[in-house]
């Protein structure tokens, strides 16, 4: 750092900031969009469980509480990584502090994957009834099997703030106008809507075809939201002038223009006309080629949007 004072006023010119450069990168967009999948196959699964009957998902049950099962421990096993010091975590448990949403989001979110693993337990016991039927425990989650219908309700109402709480952490980043906490809130319920339908697409080959459109119609508007979003802040931003040198990095010649539009086209625009049109015609090999698209744009994008803020320096 270089610093001089001048004289007359008695101010100090502070010049060449240093820039710590990306500090959440790759570890960051994977946890977010982990964590998207873990809540978004909950939260598009209770809704086809209120709009059709489980015969017409045979493999709902368990598939859903598994899908979200595995996405959480990835999401949870790079939160660990990125403290650095993982057994710092056990002091977010001993010594709480409960104005921190940090600690608020590692209780909810670990909350919600033990329950998540009991739904997955019952419900895979349920579908395999000659699986470990010899093993005592797996006797006893049968006969416990009542459960996971008492359970799904909490295990919905949590999906919502274990999904949003990351923009609540991105607001509080000193100096990064571009994330704002109400925008950013909606984005993240949006992603996890959407790859939360891609995920189940992938997995319905044998559904009613009333359920397959109703997962293409939750696809098509998720990412049509979310696109109206982007391109709300990409040509409409005038906040401040912070937000428009951010934004200058996926403008035009920006360093990362060609991955936000490529983001854009695979996660977005592709998805979208497909799941459009399977709403009234369902294509099961299309729809699948959207769900990848969407699940590979949607990461890309997400790491465009947590990179570019940090490019600016901090002064």
């Amino acid at each position: 750092m270089v610093e001089h004072s001048i004289e007359a006023t008695q101010a100090v010119v502070t010049l060449d900031v240093a820039l710590p450069g990306i500090i959440w990168g790759w570890m960051i967009t994977l946890n977010m969009w982990a964590k998207s999948i873990g809540t978004g196959v909950i939260l598009v699964g209770a809704f086809l469980l209120h709009r059709h009957k489980k015969e017409d998902m045979p493999s709902l049950r368990w598939m859903m509480p598994l899908i979200s099962f595995i996405a959480l421990n990835v999401f949870l096993f790079f939160t660990l990584i990125d403290l650095h010091q993982p057994l710092r975590m056990i002091n977010i448990f001993l010594h709480p502090h409960w104005t921190s949403a940090i600690t608020v989001g590692a209780w909810m979110a670990s909350i919600f994957t033990g329950l998540i693993t009991l739904m997955m337990a019952i419900g895979f016991l349920d579908a395999h009834p000659d699986f470990g039927r010899h093993i005592g425990v797996a006797k006893s989650i049968r006969e416990k099997s009542e459960l996971y219908d008492k359970v799904f309700p909490f295990v919905v109402f949590l999906a919502l703030p274990v999904t949003m709480y990351t923009a609540i952490i991105m607001a509080q980043s000193s100096a990064r106008e571009l994330w704002v906490g109400a925008p950013e809130l909606i984005q993240m319920l949006l992603a996890a809507f959407m790859v939360g339908s891609a995920s189940l697409v992938l997995i319905a080959e044998k559904w009613s075809d009333a359920v397959k459109k109703d997962l293409a119609m939750i696809l098509a508007f998720s990412v049509a939201l979310s696109f109206t979003m982007y391109m709300g802040e990409y040509f409409f931003s005038f906040k401040s002038a912070e937000v428009e040198a951010t934004l200058a990095f996926v403008h035009s010649g920006g360093e990362y223009n060609i991955q936000f539009w490529f983001a854009m086209v695979l996660g977005y625009i592709i998805p979208f006309l497909i799941a459009k049109g399977s709403m009234s015609n369902y294509n099961s090999i299309l729809m699948k080629f959207a769900a990848i698209t969407t699940l590979i744009g949607l990461y890309m994008a997400k790491d465009v949007w947590l990179k570019i803020p940090q490019m600016l320096p901090l002064s």
